[in-house]
């Protein structure tokens, strides 16, 4: 049975669009407090340093950190989503402005998919899906580009079946971006790798 989580970080948040299912877990990471407040949507939980924000928000179910830490907010983030046994979450927040952040973000996307976790991030423009061991089926507009890219070490035994160029039982690897530019053509895609992780870009 998946949990669904929503995590709202403090990046571009011009693409965040969702409404709250009954069931469904919304976490703030700093500065996305005042994005989920614009949208009217009251987070679950809270937590960041607060750097972003400006300010440490009032109420319950906020937990405060120093800046000088280990772990990013949205780390700190997916990590809680995790223990408290989501195994679906959707980051919106988490691209846009500062590029280390981005990456940050993908690692930490890895992270989670190696707990069994389904997770991907939500853009304006894209959606990045980060998948370990494991087969993601996507549907995308006509056309639309999809790029697929071994993340974290390579990524064996890649197949790639429904869309414009095919793969079959490939290695990727982190320093060739081979599979980079397929598209979208009428039906579903299929992408599955049998050792390892691959991060999954689709432009909206």
């Amino acid at each position: 049975m998946n949990k669904k989580c929503y995590i709202v970080g403090a990046g571009d948040n011009s693409g965040t669009n969702f409404s709250k299912e009954k069931d469904e877990y919304v976490i703030a990471a700093d500065g996305g407090l005042a994005t989920l407040e614009k949208l009217g949507i009251q987070p679950d939980f809270i937590l960041g340093d607060f750097d972003s924000l400006g300010y440490v928000p009032d109420g319950k179910n906020i937990e405060v950190h120093k800046v000088e830490k280990d772990d990013t907010d949205m780390m700190l983030s997916v990590e809680r989503a995790v223990e408290s046994g989501y195994n679906e979450i959707e980051i919106f927040g988490g691209t846009g402005g500062r590029i280390d952040h981005t990456v940050a973000n993908f690692q930490t996307m890895l992270w989670a998919s190696k707990q069994n976790v389904k997770i991907k991030m939500t853009d304006k423009n894209h959606v990045y899906f980060m998948i370990t061991n494991d087969t993601l089926e996507i549907k995308g507009k006509d056309g639309a580009d999809l790029s697929v890219f071994a993340f974290g070490g390579d990524a064996k035994g890649v197949t790639i079946k429904g869309g414009k160029y095919q793969a079959e039982n490939v290695t990727l690897t982190m320093d060739n971006p081979t599979a980079v530019s397929n598209s979208f053509i009428g039906e579903k895609v299929r992408i599955s790798v049998e050792s390892g992780s691959l991060l999954v870009i689709v432009a909206k």
